[in-house]
């Protein structure tokens, strides 16, 4: 017999691929907590957070059986990327924002001192407390919305979220650069009296 927990998320998800359903026990066993308060948080309605993260799963598992899971990166990730989106079209029928993402800029622009700003923990650290945070977040693009997450709710060093998305120090700033453009044009747009 197998110890689960020794193997892989890519020897998991093989082991699923071909059958084993035991393998996709393991896989949710050790991804369900992460899925599902990272949904709460976005939605901060446990009925619907529970909808979404059964879905995200549903998802996950049709996938996988019908070979369409492509290990590129972090099994997680591509959970979450799944719950994200799960999210955003639960709240676009609400609303359509528009958004900016940094891979429509070179990735120089993001190293720039001229394009950076003051005091960014301190404006972010005073929205933590206002719950219209939380459902911003989810029309924000899932890499943005994954760093101010990871950034100030779990209290992660960019090198951390770096190492934890897989990708370099620079991107990880480059996302919460236009994560916090974005949060500020929907604040706008609402209306809203957040300090940003």
């Amino acid at each position: 017999m197998s110890n689960w927990e020794t193997m892989t998320d890519y020897e998991l998800v093989s082991l699923y691929e071909k059958g084993n359903d035991s393998a996709f026990d393991a896989l949710l066993r050790r991804h369900q907590e992460y899925v599902f308060s990272y949904i709460l948080f976005l939605v901060q309605n446990r009925d619907l957070a529970e909808d979404i993260f059964q879905e995200t799963f549903t998802r996950a598992i049709i996938a996988i059986r019908n070979h369409r899971y492509q290990s590129t990166g972090k099994f997680s990730a591509w959970l979450i990327r799944i719950a994200h989106n799960l999210v955003v079209d639960n709240m676009r029928s609400s609303e359509n924002c528009n958004v900016t993402s940094n891979e429509d800029f070179p990735q120089d622009i993001l190293n720039s001192t001229k394009h950076s700003e003051q005091a960014v923990d301190t404006q972010i650290m005073e929205m933590q407390d206002a719950k219209t945070l939380q459902s911003l977040l989810a029309y924000l693009p899932e890499p943005q919305a994954d760093v101010v997450i990871l950034r100030f709710y779990e209290d992660l060093s960019f090198k951390e979220i770096a190492e934890r998305t897989g990708v370099s120090i620079n991107t990880a700033l480059g996302r919460m650069r236009y994560a916090l453009i974005n949060l500020r044009k929907l604040i706008q747009k609402h209306n809203l009296s957040l300090a940003v």
